[in-house]
């Protein structure tokens, strides 16, 4: 299968050139290829032709976001607007990367892929927008939400606990946002398999179960020997950010799990990550 993969070079990207390495793939990124232009992203899946788009490319500064919503819409709504009007008038196939932020945080027991989107945030604000305008315009497409996804390339929460820990011996980490850690190897193998079925619709792929972000630190620290550090559980209101995350924005993989496509437990996988990768 010939794949365009946007965001190419990011997290995700590097992990979906792994587990799709025996497909015949072309990696578009900045400063190249630009998403929020839209002659140069339609020049790029036109000329190379792919059966299918990945996605992935986004603005996802959460803070960032919060301080500038304009730019994060031109990136992540517009982008994906300019993305799947190239993939409709080519006649690819679009698979969007979205996120648990599309959702509100107030469902206790989690959020189901039908569940109506009400994001508090400005960055799930624009993701929303990105996944209407990949609903509106496409008829074959997979919108896939992930969360708290970590990988070696690029920053993340694992490498802001280890740093953190390591320089001051000490942490302060809430303890009542609640959400799926996601490894993205792992997200990138569900999309592997996912792919052949043709199975057009809305996915939660996230590894399996929930934690607090305290409890997710708890781990890290258990898993990299530094057990000593004082890791105090904190409030949200207490942290204070530009950005408003859900605090209950836990994903359920109902349709992926019919299909069985379902990723391993989150201790599981960040176990294999940290023993591959110790130092974050």
């Amino acid at each position: 299968m010939r794949i365009l993969i946007t965001g190419g070079l990011g997290q995700l990207g590097v992990a979906l050139q792994q587990a799709l390495a025996d497909h015949d793939l072309i990696i578009v990124d900045l400063p190249e290829v630009d998403i929020t232009n839209q002659r140069a992203i339609g020049e790029s899946i036109r000329d190379n032709e792919p059966e299918i788009v990945i996605h992935c490319a986004a603005y996802t500064d959460v803070d960032g976001c919060a301080r500038d919503p304009a730019f994060a819409y031109k990136v992540n709504g517009l982008g994906t607007q300019n993305v799947a009007l190239a993939c409709e008038s080519s006649g690819a196939e679009m698979l969007h990367i979205s996120t648990n932020e599309v959702f509100a945080g107030k469902e206790l027991t989690g959020y189901t892929e039908w569940m109506t989107l009400d994001p508090i945030s400005a960055y799930g604000r624009s993701k929303a927008a990105a996944e209407a305008h990949v609903r509106q315009i496409l008829r074959r497409f997979y919108i896939v939400r992930t969360a708290w996804l970590y990988a070696p390339a690029g920053r993340n929460f694992i490498h802001a606990i280890l740093d953190r820990a390591r320089d001051t011996g000490h942490l302060q980490v809430v303890a009542d946002e609640i959400g799926n850690p996601t490894y993205a190897d792992d997200l990138a193998g569900a999309i592997r398999d996912l792919l052949p079925t043709r199975q057009y619709g809305i996915y939660h792929f996230v590894n399996a179960g929930a934690c607090s972000r305290w409890r997710f630190a708890q781990e890290i620290l258990q898993l990299a020997g530094l057990e000593s550090v004082d890791n105090r559980p904190i409030l949200s209101r207490d942290y204070r950010r530009a950005s408003t995350p859900p605090a209950y924005g836990t994903l359920l993989n109902t349709s992926g799990a019919i299909l069985g496509i379902t990723l391993r437990p989150w201790q599981e996988a960040l176990a294999e990550y940290l023993a591959e990768h110790p130092t974050g």
